[in-house]
């Protein structure tokens, strides 16, 4: 990823886009921060841009990176050029000589800095070598009126203007180069180009750059006066080194070993992939070759292999910043391998590590699946029917001490260790009921009915506790439920609790007047459905004309209920 950046900040650089030459040169520093090409490079881009500052910063990390190697010398002493500090600059292209005496791109930068410096001795202490002198040329405005590039600047005051102080005051010649204007002027008046950060005179194309060499595709700005730049030609790039050379070989022979462990895993021979992809390893350090190796170990379900290969992926990884797909598939490989292993817990612990580093549906789902299966895993580990009935007699005596509380936490220990038995959550309800916890005990009904559709002791504690929420109608609506299931032996105390929920709900409607009930009868909305109901509708419609017609329709257990529910609403009145 880091070599892409480079090529694509290379590019930028060749077509003169220096500031996105350094920022793609910056981005690949973030992957590679010990990768001293790469701070040559965008050295070069900054000097480019004439920031020298930044240049000398890019060129000092890159000797201190890789202090044997000339070309960030040479790029120090041309930062170090370009910020004038000539003794400096001198001092650094001697540097690079020593180490390459032969070396033409220090051979020049340094001829560059000497000439500068007599020049500098020659005009006085002048840094410009008296170049401010041009300025007082007898056919300067001639020059400037016969050449197309500056004749229409003759009729701009503010330009005139400045070419008037520096006429008068020839020292002021360092602001010129800051002014565009000006530069054309100079260059006009000097018969010369004064353009920066041009590619070497009879320099090769960027694409033929880059084939040629791939460790350093950015050539060096001259950071001479312009008085020079012209003089001397830029060198030609220099060859890859050994290192960069050595490096690219081994990728190559390791990618070969790579190939052949992929078309071994494709027809199944894990063992001999697993060969492979070690050699690859070992051969050039990509942590691709460790998870394609997990993978063929996975596979031939030595898990804990699989484990270990991507462990050492993932530390070797945060060594050098791989991309997070990869330390995520690391990741995700250890969770399914640990699934294998009947470990749930270390698996949803490295499939969370996955989905930290990259989210994807496939680690999500089986993320998610384990977290059931381990749920599910616990609660049957918990279970003891011996367990539970010790916690069913403790609840009774809790419940019996009126210790309602205590009696609640010793029939869930019941319900953890029988979660099949309906008595637990059946006892449970009655304590909650004690409690006036009214919604709990419900919910704990329905669980104890859903276990045992005919366990008529639930049927009649969530009636209890409908009555206690005040919901007449759902309490009578239970009872009827439960004479449904009930052998005979309940229907005595099934219909007291109806009775009494009918009762309740007459008495608190007494008094009540027709505009208040029609009100209270739209506001319910199982009521609301009845009514709207086209079959019930028809019937409604015949009882009002033949009122014995009603009697043969609630033969239907179904219309029946609903007729029940329309009475005890108050929209049918008997004996009216």
């Amino acid at each position: 990823m880091a070599d892409a950046l480079k090529a694509e900040g290379n590019k930028a650089f060749a077509a003169k886009d220096f500031t996105l030459a350094i920022e793609k040169f910056s981005q690949a520093i973030e992957i590679e921060p010990t990768n001293h090409v790469l701070y040559s490079n965008r050295s070069g881009a900054y000097a480019s841009l004439k920031k020298y500052d930044e240049a000398l910063t890019d060129a000092n990390k890159t000797t201190e990176v890789k202090g044997d190697w000339v070309k960030g010398w040479s790029r120090k002493g041309s930062a170090l050029h370009g910020l004038w500090k000539l003794e400096d600059a001198r001092d650094a292209f001697n540097k690079a000589l020593e180490l390459e005496p032969t070396n033409s791109q220090a051979k020049t930068g340094l001829d560059s800095v000497e000439r500068t410096i007599e020049e500098e001795k020659t005009a006085g202490g002048d840094p410009l070598g008296g170049l401010g002198n041009i300025f007082n040329d007898p056919q300067m405005f001639n020059k400037l009126a016969s050449n197309p590039k500056t004749s229409h600047l003759l009729g701009n005051p503010q330009f005139m203007a400045k070419l008037q102080r520096l006429k008068s005051n020839p020292s002021d010649i360092s602001t010129a180069f800051q002014d565009p204007q000006m530069l054309q002027v100079l260059s006009v008046l000097m018969g010369i180009d004064m353009s920066f950060g041009q590619p070497p005179e009879g320099a090769t194309s960027a694409s033929t750059e880059a084939k040629e060499e791939e460790e350093e595709d950015v050539p060096m700005p001259d950071a001479r006066p312009p008085s020079q730049a012209n003089k001397d030609p830029e060198p030609e790039p220099e060859p890859e080194d050994d290192e960069a050379i050595a490096k690219k070989k081994a990728k190559d022979e390791a990618d070969a070993q790579k190939k052949l462990g992929t078309e071994s895993y494709k027809k199944r021979q894990f063992d001999a992939a697993i060969e492979h992809y070690s050699k690859a390893w070992e051969m050039h350090k990509d942590i691709t070759y460790l998870t394609n190796r997990s993978a063929a170990e996975f596979e031939k379900g030595d898990y804990n292999a699989a484990i270990k290969t991507c462990e050492e992926a993932i530390s070797e990884g945060r060594l050098v910043l791989a991309d997070f797909k990869l330390i995520a598939k690391a990741f995700g490989r250890i969770g399914s391998s640990y699934e294998k292993l009947g470990d749930l817990a270390n698996a949803i612990d490295n499939y969370q590590r996955s989905l930290t580093e990259h989210r994807t549906p496939e680690i999500l789902a089986k993320f998610k699946a384990a977290e059931k299966a381990k749920v599910k895993a616990d609660t049957d580990a918990y279970v003891s029917p011996e367990e539970a009935e010790k916690a069913r007699e403790l609840g009774n005596q809790k419940f019996k001490d009126s210790d309602w509380p205590g009696a609640v936490e010793a029939y869930s220990e019941m319900a953890k260790r029988a979660p099949e038995d309906p008595r637990g959550y059946s006892n449970r309800a009655a304590a909650l009921i004690k409690l006036m916890s009214f919604p709990g005990a419900v919910q704990d009904c329905d669980e104890a009915i859903k276990r045992d559709s005919n366990f008529i002791r639930a049927y009649l504690r969530k009636a209890q506790a409908l009555f206690g929420m005040k919901e007449y109608n759902k309490c009578i609506d239970v009872c009827t439920e439960a004479t449904q299931h009930d052998d005979g032996k309940n229907a005595r105390e099934i219909d007291q609790q109806q009775q009494k929920a009918l009762e309740a709900l007459y008495s608190a409607r007494a008094g009540e007047t027709e505009e208040q009930t029609a009100e209270r009868i739209q506001r319910d909305p199982d009521i609301m459905t009845i009514l709207q109901d086209p079959v019930m509708q028809s019937i409604l419609q015949q009882a009002k004309d033949n009122p014995a017609a009603l009697q043969d329709h609630m033969k239907n257990p179904d219309i029946a209920n609903k007729v029940r529910r329309l009475i005890q609403a108050g929209v049918i009145r008997m004996g009216r």
